[in-house]
């Protein structure tokens, strides 16, 4: 107490010259400090100017403070130990905002399962979790002010979910004309510095981020923008991930200091783990260090491997035009060339295919490159175009492709051109995809090819969406073009000029290809080895900007190698999704002439089974104008192409069930297969190839739909259905024999009417959608067709009320001929069955009551009409 007292007593003696005067010490002394924090500390982890990007393994050291991934606590483990799904959670401004679609583009590239929502504001937030499994490992917001300045109800419940199931979060901050110069970020020990102008950017190369990523060179020059954020913070849960500097500071003669444009959260703070960038994704080494971060913040489950597969294929070898072509010295240089990559790049062989024609077709001197790249037929791999470079979907009959190929062949085996690596490629990928089933059967004859390659599939932009296919016993690979086409042969000429190909290298496109693609097979030309010998110069650039910049393994497999490298870490690639050649018009352009769009039907009743859709294909019979599928030997009516084996037959099998339009523009084709209905792969597959098409399903009561098909196994000889009563079918247990199981299965599953919906409207629009009750189908036909003919659109309608009859003995609707006589179903079509029952039809009431709810709610969302029968179930299940 007297010491307080003598403090006091002290402090009112003070004049008011001394109390400015310490003041003014103790400002001086937190300038020194800050200063001591700027120039030494943070000085430590700018690089020195000469350093190159050796190895910097040593240097990757998790400091002992960061935050454990909290695995252990809460939730249910799945069965890899992990809590939460492998999917991205990404809150983007807005549908069409830049920056989230850059965000998407790169989760996409990298094959990353992600589900986008619109920041709320105080709006709900998604749901987090199911069954006490979380359903996101990530958080990403392309706004980062929209977390912190949330509602705190949400706030609090999504920094609860973050640290119970160890969920990290990336944001980024983009300053504009609205944004403070110097702020804290609210509730964070951290400050942000905006509208900055940067230049010589460097990594930290000490930062637990990095993994794909080397941290040891500068990006010299300004940074793209002067709308930069940098990060300031003296709390210990803060590391640089990302340092630059200012552009203003040394031209105002002040020492340039390294400042953080993005910084990672360890989590000492609040839990949360989070990686904030001060700026988008325009600049490339942001992208660089996002797929990182991914990584990092989802404990490496979201990541890519470090391993690259490239694949230079040459094409048009011995084609082109004089002045073109390569010489002596471009095709020294290229073997050249080719060894010192082998270098770096393990097995590296540039892939040479060649159109024999148009051997010795240029200069004098050209003509002698010819003869020395022969000379080095052995120093190359080698696969085959077509002999007068021709394009395959021009020619219809097959023998016509062989010939051209067998001289192709001729000219490989008087030259001693191997050509064992079972591979070719179509000039200008024609009759690849879309598939002109010719030019595979051709392939296959001639050469025995296994593989092939094609930038077309599904289309050619945007191109991470390019994937692989088999058909025919043919592996397609997705196949990258890299800035380099037949008329880009000199450096000064490059379209945009010469700084578009080094950006497009250094950074851009080329290299971002590499990097999220596992595989990569680059399409060259000839012409592009000649004169400035552009396709050297771009992968020589390209393996140099990689080896600086990431720790990327980069290797070459043989084709064949690389397509079972490929299905093996894509093996859900290997079925294809036939697209409609007319949707796109580079497909237009390479489909055969012979064929056309027009063939394909525009109606899909879709079923499901033993609901009445016979007759209803039947009464579309009776339109003029609708014309259904040619009859199959194996399954009648039905086609049953997007549901199972049939699909891998190609799209040409398929049009062959339909014959050639006519002139008349009221052609309506439509087929009719009742198992597409509750078929998992039928609605993706039928909206690829037929977006614009009209589909009908028709729905009777599940539980009659349930009994009508065990009922039509047993009239079928089912000796499952002939041994167990219907009761012991539905009411099997799961331990019950496989084959009752399966029965069971498909009497119960087709009846989840509202799910199998819910799956075609993923594809279609709620408008493109018929649901016709199938009591009304059955007891009113005439005017169910009414409304299916004013759902189609049809130019002509029919009066079904003249054209249809009901005959006593079968107990249906058939078609009214002359006379009176009616033509109707075969004798198979409308059995009558003993009642169901009692013990059955109250099971399967309960059964089905969830579901018969969901689907009223379903119709209700759509606009449809409810059927009848399902007015009387839900009133009965009350």
């Amino acid at each position: 107490m007297l010491c307080v007292a003598r403090v006091r007593r002290l402090l009112r003696q003070l004049t008011l010259q001394t109390s400015l005067f310490l003041l003014f010490l103790l400002c001086m002394l937190s300038v020194f400090v800050s200063a001591y924090f700027l120039y030494t500390v943070k000085r430590e982890l700018e690089p020195s100017a000469g350093g190159g990007p050796g190895n910097c393994d040593d240097d990757y050291v998790v400091p002992s403070r960061l935050l454990p991934f909290r695995d252990e606590v809460g939730g249910a483990p799945a069965a890899d130990g992990t809590r939460t799904e492998p999917v991205v959670l990404v809150f983007v401004e807005s549908q069409y905002s830049q920056l989230g679609q850059e965000i998407v583009a790169v989760l996409e590239s990298a094959r990353f399962r992600y589900q986008t929502e619109i920041s709320p504001g105080k709006g709900d937030m998604p749901t987090l979790t199911d069954r006490d499994r979380g359903r996101f490992a990530l958080i990403v917001y392309e706004n980062i002010l929209k977390y912190v300045n949330m509602d705190a109800w949400n706030r609090e419940l999504l920094d609860k979910y973050c640290v119970e199931y160890g969920v990290g979060i990336i944001g980024f901050f983009k300053a504009n004309e609205n944004s403070l110069l110097s702020a804290q970020l609210k509730g964070f020990p951290l400050f942000l510095h905006s509208n900055l102008g940067l230049k010589d950017c460097t990594l930290n190369p000490k930062s637990p981020l990095l993994h794909i990523t080397r941290g040891r060179e500068v990006v010299s020059g300004p940074l793209p923008g002067d709308d930069w954020t940098v990060f300031q913070s003296n709390h210990s849960t803060y590391e640089p991930v990302l340092l630059a500097k200012t552009q203003s500071a040394e031209s105002v003669g002040l020492r340039a200091v390294l400042h953080t444009s993005v910084v990672q959260d360890l989590g000492l703070h609040d839990g949360i783990q989070r990686v904030l960038f001060g700026h988008n994704l325009a600049f490339w080494l942001h992208k660089l260090v996002f797929v990182d971060a991914v990584a990092f913040l989802t404990a490496k489950r979201l990541s890519l491997s470090l391993d690259r597969y490239v694949l230079v294929d040459i094409d048009d070898i011995f084609v082109g035009k004089e002045g073109t072509r390569m010489k002596v010295s471009d095709v020294k240089a290229l073997l050249e060339t080719q060894n010192e990559l082998r270098a770096s790049i393990p097995n590296f062989t540039f892939n040479l295919g060649f159109s024999g024609k148009f051997f010795h077709a240029g200069t004098d001197e050209e003509d002698l490159g010819d003869d020395l790249l022969l000379s080095y037929v052995n120093e190359f791999w080698w696969f085959p175009h077509m002999w007068s470079h021709m394009q395959p979907h021009r020619f219809h009959n097959q023998s016509v492709l062989a010939e051209q190929m067998l001289l192709n062949r001729h000219f490989a085996e008087e030259h001693s051109v191997p050509t064992n690596l079972g591979y070719a490629v179509a000039p200008h990928h024609s009759g690849v995809y879309p598939v002109h089933e010719q030019l595979y059967d051709a392939w296959k004859k001639v050469w025995g090819i296994k593989v092939t390659s094609t930038e077309e599939y599904p289309h050619l932009k945007p191109a991470r969406y390019r994937r692989g296919f088999v058909h025919s016993g043919i592996s397609v690979l997705p196949r990258q073009t890299c800035g380099l086409f037949t008329h880009t042969i000199f450096y000064k000429d490059y379209p945009g000029g010469p700084q578009e190909l080094d950006k497009l290298i250094d950074g851009g496109e080329l290299f971002l290809t590499v990097l999220l693609n596992p595989i990569s097979i680059f399409m060259t030309h000839m012409s592009n080895y000649g004169n400035d010998r552009l396709g050297l110069y771009t992968f020589k650039k390209l393996l140099h900007f990689v080896q600086t910049w990431t720790h990327l393994r980069l290797q070459t497999l043989p084709p064949l190698h690389l397509a079972h490298k490929y299905f093996s870490l894509f093996p859900s690639d290997r079925e294809p999704l036939w697209q409609n050649p007319c949707e796109d018009k580079r497909h237009k352009d390479i489909w055969s002439k012979e064929k056309t769009c027009d063939r394909f039907p525009k109606l899909l009743v879709v079923g499901p089974q033993k609901t009445g859709t016979t007759a209803l294909y039947l009464f579309l019979g009776m339109h003029p104008d609708l014309i259904s599928n040619y009859p199959s030997k194996e399954t009648f009516e039905e086609i049953q192409f997007f549901n199972g084996h049939n699909y891998h037959r190609g799209i040409d099998w398929y049009m062959e069930y339909f014959p050639l339009p006519s002139n008349t523009s009221s052609d309506y084709y439509f087929e009719k297969s009742a198992n597409y209905f509750d078929s998992e792969v039928a609605a993706a597959r039928a909206a690829a190839l037929l977006p614009k098409a009209k589909i009908i399903t028709v729905l009777i009561n599940p539980a009659e739909r349930a009994y009508a098909w065990y009922q039509h196994q047993r009239a079928h000889d089912d000796p499952v259905a002939l041994k167990y009563s219907f009761h012991d079918v539905i009411t099997a247990s799961h331990s019950a024999p496989v084959k009752l199981r399966i029965l069971q299965s498909r009497c119960l599953a087709p009846g989840w009417y509202a799910a199998h919906l819910e799956r075609w409207l993923t594809h279609y629009h709620s408008s493109q959608i018929m649901v016709v009750d199938g009591q009304m189908l059955k007891t009113e036909p005439a005017s169910v067709m009414d409304k299916v003919q004013k759902f189609l659109g049809l130019v002509n309608t029919i009066n079904y009320h003249k054209i249809l009859a009901f005959d006593p003995k079968k107990g249906f609707w058939c078609q009214l001929l002359e006379g009176g006589k009616t033509k109707c179903l075969r004798k198979s079509k409308g059995k009558r069955y003993s009642d169901m029952d009692s013990e059955s039809q109250v099971f399967l009431r309960e059964y089905y009551r969830d579901h018969n709810i969901e689907l009223s709610k379903l119709l209700y969302r759509m606009g449809q009409p409810l059927p009848s029968w399902l007015k009387d179930e839900l009133l009965n299940s009350r």
